[in-house]
């Protein structure tokens, strides 16, 4: 028989505190009660999992190792419980959604409230990933449904066209390039720049076209989120780098200044895309026919 969850969370606790009688404090129970729930657990997988000190415990190997193994159980186990929790409330279903940075931020979440509002008893669970680690998921079937940026790999998806963007480069108003007539994506890469993490589907597409003119991205600070480039911008360390409708939105203050990159590639596709041969259940349907409006599939 498997460890009990409560056991489980207790032995995370216990790790995470370097000290028994904290974990107790916190899980609300006796330190006895504690010691004995540990015991019970070295003696269910034969081995000792913490060693005692007189400044407290530390995990051996072997409790360093299923302290891994309990966190992804713990987690797992929350999820099923949510899951679980929305069919007790009436739901009739759970719809997990990954999204790229660039829709969050744009079109995506007034989509998913008009999802809601024609479907009210599906829940969704949104979490924003990169392009990459969205088609891993999906592959893997830990998400039903993902929302990527043209040019990643998709081998093995089923892919709809969503929508598209464009970028644009973000200057502080007293930058050399915020008001100069015709300016392009070359005359960008003469400063330094503000931008995502190299993962970020966006950052390999600069890279790439920035080769393609034989110049090299003077990429000064890389950051996760399209609010940092803004702070970054307007502490003036370079210029920004993000979608033009986020551009707009950061630009409405005045002390910053978008301008949409000239080029043609700089129009993004956006993708929905779902696991090949996955089976549509009535929410998934739903929501692609909420999201796509009778846009075909992607050959």
């Amino acid at each position: 028989m498997l460890p009990d969850n409560d056991s489980l969370a207790l032995f995370v606790k216990a790790a995470e505190c370097g000290s028994l009688t904290k974990a107790a404090e916190v899980s609300h129970m006796s330190l006895g009660a504690a010691s004995r729930r540990i015991a019970l657990l070295e003696h269910k997988f034969k081995t000792i999992l913490f060693e005692r000190t007189s400044k407290g415990i530390h995990l051996t190997p072997a409790g360093a190792a299923l302290v891994h193994y309990a966190k992804d159980l713990l987690v797992d186990l929350n999820k099923m419980q949510s899951e679980m929790s929305a069919f007790e409330a009436g739901n009739k279903g759970v719809l997990r959604v990954l999204a790229s940075t660039s829709s969050m931020a744009q079109c995506l979440p007034e989509d998913l409230a008009l999802f809601s509002k024609a479907h009210p008893d599906y829940k969704l669970i949104v979490h924003e990933a990169w392009s990459n680690e969205i088609i891993q998921s999906i592959l893997a079937a830990e998400a039903d449904v993902g929302i990527i940026m043209k040019g990643a790999f998709t081998a093995g998806l089923e892919v709809f066209d969503y929508r598209t963007d464009h970028l644009a480069a973000l200057f502080r108003s007293d930058h050399p390039l915020a008001h100069k007539d015709n300016f392009s994506f070359s005359d960008v890469l003469d400063y330094d720049l503000i931008g995502l993490e190299g993962s970020a589907n966006l950052m390999k597409l600069l890279t790439m076209e920035a080769t393609n003119l034989g110049k090299t991205m003077k990429l000064r600070v890389e950051v996760r989120s399209f609010e940092a480039v803004l702070k970054m911008v307007q502490s003036g360390l370079g210029v920004g780098l993000l979608p033009k409708d986020v551009g707009l939105s950061k630009a409405a203050n005045g002390d910053v200044v978008c301008r949409p990159l000239p080029e043609p590639w700089a129009v993004r596709q956006m993708l929905i895309c779902t696991r090949q041969g996955q089976s549509k259940n009535l929410a998934l349907t739903n929501f692609l026919s909420t999201l796509l409006g009778g846009i075909p599939k992607v050959d």
